[in-house]
């Protein structure tokens, strides 16, 4: 199987896993302030991969340390306004959809950051998306609520996410040929890569959680439940999902790679369904399916330009 093809598979099974994780993640701020539960979460990933990943992480110079550490930054960021999202929206599947505009953004933040080409298509899609934003804002009297802002702030800080991860996952495929001795010294491995993201996003939750909810975290009740969703969120629905995305980004371009994840809102719309039974409104449902076109629009485009560089 081809590099791309593979990563292209590791990636819809990562869109599964992260649907999955929803549900774990809105089972376990039930029972917990959601920033000491995204804390908790992400450095329970970092620890047990860790623990896999020791050999990788002894090989790893102060620059991949620092590089990874920035990517675990903004990652960090990112996830606490989605958990914010999480905990102040009543439906997961428009959150799913809000936080999927940040495919959308990977091209832009690319191009402002390293000078990549945008698509044409992503230009096209934009406004559609602009107006499935606005149409989800009209099923609430035309007004954007506080779990829709903080779900488009993280859409803006996972398309930051997604490029620097990708770029401090693939130098070596860049850069290997002509210069493989250098590209050894500026890559990073996968795995270490995402332990040192985790433990980075682990600990930005942890901070905020002390300034916003150091009078709360005294009153969770500790139980075999809570316990069970935290454990499956950490193992699942955040060591094994990060550290394949991770390596499945590391075999392939970033246009090819965001476009798989534009999956994930689907997913999460009918695990929502048939876990909490949720519903939406017809606005919310028109909303929702302009984005996905938007979303669709964008990836046509870049699958038309991986065919032509494939000679397809």
């Amino acid at each position: 199987m081809k590099q791309t093809t593979l990563s292209d598979v590791l990636l819809i099974v990562v869109t599964l896993i992260a649907a999955i994780s929803w549900m774990f993640s809105k089972e376990a701020i039930a029972l917990m302030p959601p920033l000491l539960f995204m804390g908790l979460r992400f450095l329970l990933a970092a620890a047990f991969l860790a623990c896999i990943g020791s050999r990788q992480l002894r090989a790893l110079t102060r620059e991949h340390i620092l590089r990874s550490a920035r990517v675990g930054i903004v990652f960090g960021v990112a996830m606490l306004f989605w958990v914010l999202g999480l905990a102040h929206s009543p439906s997961m599947g428009e959150g799913a959809f809000l936080t999927s505009l940040g495919v959308l953004l990977v091209p832009v933040i690319a191009r402002v950051s390293f000078a990549e080409p945008v698509p044409r298509s992503t230009w096209r899609a934009l406004p559609v998306a602009v107006l499935g934003m606005l149409l989800l804002s009209l099923a609430h009297g035309f007004k954007v609520s506080a779990g829709q802002l903080y779900y488009l702030i993280a859409a803006f800080g996972l398309a930051v996410f997604f490029t620097l991860n990708t770029r401090a996952a693939t130098v070596t495929v860049r850069q290997a040929g002509k210069h493989r001795a250098a590209a050894q010294l500026s890559a990073v491995d996968p795995l270490a890569l995402t332990v040192i993201a985790l433990t980075a996003v682990g600990l930005v939750a942890l901070v905020g959680s002390a300034v916003l909810e150091s009078a709360v975290v005294l009153t969770v009740q500790w139980t075999p439940v809570l316990w069970g969703w935290l454990v499956a969120s950490a193992l699942i629905g955040t060591a094994a999902r990060f550290w394949l995305q991770t390596y499945a980004q590391s075999l392939t371009t970033q246009t090819s790679g965001a476009v798989m994840l534009i999956l994930e809102p689907i997913w999460v719309t009918l695990f929502a369904a048939l876990w909490f039974g949720e519903t939406l409104l017809l606005l919310q449902w028109l909303g929702c399916a302009m984005i996905f076109a938007a979303l669709l629009m964008n990836r046509w485009q870049m699958l038309r330009s991986i065919m032509t560089r494939r000679g397809v």
